[in-house]
């Protein structure tokens, strides 16, 4: 007869089946047997203490983006549980591979609110690929084998294991399991020939196609097949936020950013473009804006890997469904060699005025106060332009997104779709355990950075060796560049009181230098990137700076705002 184990202690083997080294974790009652069996294992699973549970789910996120493998938190029931739904459903909308282990009470207990007790899977179901609830001790291999698959198959996605006390404690037998099948579940559809063939006849029909590259160009490893792809065909291209280091920035086809606060060239030129392709992207309304008035004169070809994404906001003339490091090759077969230098030459028009009216001047102020651009893009280039950017939400991370530059794949993680404030910080850190090879830096604002301030701790113990580029204004810079574009300036509830963040840094044990003067900032720079491990500099810009070019909300997609 095999060796009877505990529920736990299979937990701990069907982990390191599936090549899980590193885990983002808080103990607690519910959970507390599997931390006892980790214990045994801590020599093969790595476990991170962070600082909050919220900070745990951010925290995997960061780990699965720049190393495309499935994200690992675990937690304990209730409020530990309770506390990751922002992770999760972040992970959801940005399609991030995540698997989240929470305690649950006893089977005996469920339904009678026992202390801390949550219907963790009736919560989770709507924001998750998959929520399961382990009952029994012999269903561990089997449900962890089918979380992993189900997370990183197709498009990914988060998955919940909510594991009930008894069955961490039951003995059973373990084998380990893997899969690559479920029943009714076809994550990849089947590359349709005809599909493949249309799409290439249109694109080489087209005199102004306009590639639209998304993040799933990164989740499917498709670089090389995009770079093929739009260089075949001489085709230019606009990215995505998610999608920004799919393509080089320096790339010459590679035209910019998409959405409200993208380039000029890219976003006036969807409704002028006779060919849209958009590839790993979901038309997300920022992208968009209104929709009523979204490339009309284009036919739409649309890769995705899901089929729920087809005709979802705008409507596909031709929809190529598959994976897109397979479908792009295929189509870039049966393409034409062109150029289209027409159509390249009249983005010029539109880089030369954006150049004078935003980017000149945010780069190079006028005043004596720091810009958020000029920060973002000395860091940048004091990197090679090889640093992984990590973001939290608001101006500064449509700054970074705007002037930071990009050379290699997987060199962005920010929240895209929820746009969660105080994902930044966590982010980063786990990101620094996804690529110990690369330099991570992170640029907050001063109401992101105080959301989860307390991972600071977590950096401390793990000495992480997260850059922190703290851009502060004292304002929630985001929500007062709309109130004084479309309030009034009624500045309601966004000036920050800040603390001294140079104490608390000092507190954490993190080295940090405060710049006021741009004559600090090169050296202030040098001084970050040569500290081994974390580092905090924090730079005092213009407390009403703005971000443009805008779209206002509601406008349509080329109608932007040069100035407010």
């Amino acid at each position: 007869m095999k060796d009877m184990i505990t529920g736990a202690e299979a937990l701990m083997r069907s982990l390191e089946h599936q090549g899980v080294k590193t885990i983002f974790g808080y103990p607690g009652g519910s959970i507390m047997p599997v931390f006892d069996a980790l214990y045994d294992h801590r020599k093969t699973l790595n476990h991170i203490l962070v600082r909050h549970e919220q900070g745990a789910a951010h925290a995997a996120q960061g780990f699965a983006r720049v190393s495309g493998e499935v994200g690992v938190c675990l937690v304990t029931s209730g409020p530990g549980a309770t506390n990751t739904i922002t992770g999760i459903a972040d992970a959801m909308i940005d399609s991030t591979p995540l698997v989240v282990i929470a305690g649950q009470v006893g089977t005996g207990f469920l339904g009678t609110d026992a202390f801390q007790e949550v219907d963790l899977v009736g919560i989770t179901q709507p924001i998750a690929k998959w929520s399961y609830q382990i009952r029994s001790a012999e269903d561990v291999p089997w449900a962890v084998a089918r979380a992993f698959y189900v997370a990183k198959s197709g498009r990914p996605g988060p998955v919940v294991l909510d594991f009930a006390k008894n069955a961490q404690v039951e003995k059973t037998e373990y084998i380990p399991t893997k899969l690559d099948y479920i029943r009714s579940y076809q994550p990849v559809p089947e590359m349709d020939d005809l599909a493949i063939r249309q799409a290439a006849e249109l694109i080489n029909n087209a005199e102004r196609p306009l590639v639209l590259v998304g993040q799933g160009v990164e989740l499917g490893g498709a670089q090389q097949e995009l770079r093929a792809f739009i260089e075949k065909a001489g085709m230019p291209a606009g990215c995505t936020m998610l999608g920004l280091s799919a393509l080089p920035t320096a790339h010459p086809l590679n035209k910019g950013m998409l959405g409200m606060h993208g380039n000029l060239g890219p976003n006036i030129n969807t409704n002028k473009c006779d060919v849209l392709i958009a590839v790993g992207m979901r038309f997300d309304d920022r992208v968009t804006g209104k929709l009523d008035t979204y490339a009309k004169q284009a036919k739409i070809i649309h890769f995705d890997i899901d089929p729920a994404e087809i005709d979802k906001n705008v409507k596909t003339d031709i929809a190529v469904l598959g994976d897109c490091k397979e479908t792009l090759a295929a189509v870039t077969e049966l393409l034409t060699p062109a150029t289209h230098q027409e159509w390249l030459d009249s983005f010029l028009p539109y880089e030369k005025v954006e150049d004078e009216k935003v980017i000149r001047p945010e780069l190079h102020p006028a005043g004596k106060s720091l810009s958020m651009g000029e920060v973002v893009r000395a860091v940048s280039e004091a990197t090679n332009n090889e640093a992984i950017l990590v973001t939290d939400v608001g101006q500064n991370q449509m700054m970074s997104a705007r002037y930071f530059k990009f050379s290699k794949e997987r060199s962005i993680v920010t929240s895209g779709g929820l746009g969660t404030m105080g994902f930044g910080l966590p982010a980063a850190i786990g990101a620094t355990f996804g690529r110990p090879d690369r330099t991570v830096c992170v640029f907050m604002g001063d109401g992101g950075l105080q959301m989860n301030i307390q991972e600071l701790g977590t950096i401390m113990e793990q000495k992480a060796p997260v850059k922190i580029i703290l851009l502060n204004n004292n304002f929630l810079g985001n929500v007062r560049q709309w109130q004084a574009m479309f309030f009034n300036r009624r500045y309601s509830f966004t000036p920050m009181l800040n603390p001294d963040y140079m104490k608390i840094a000092s507190a954490y044990e993190i080295p940090s230098r405060r710049v006021m003067k741009r004559e600090e900032l090169k050296g202030a720079i040098e001084e970050m990137l040569a500290t081994d491990g974390p580092f905090l500099l924090e730079a005092c810009v213009m407390e009403e700076g703005n971000v443009l070019p805008m779209t206002p909300p509601g406008g349509s997609v080329n109608q932007m705002l040069l100035e407010c």
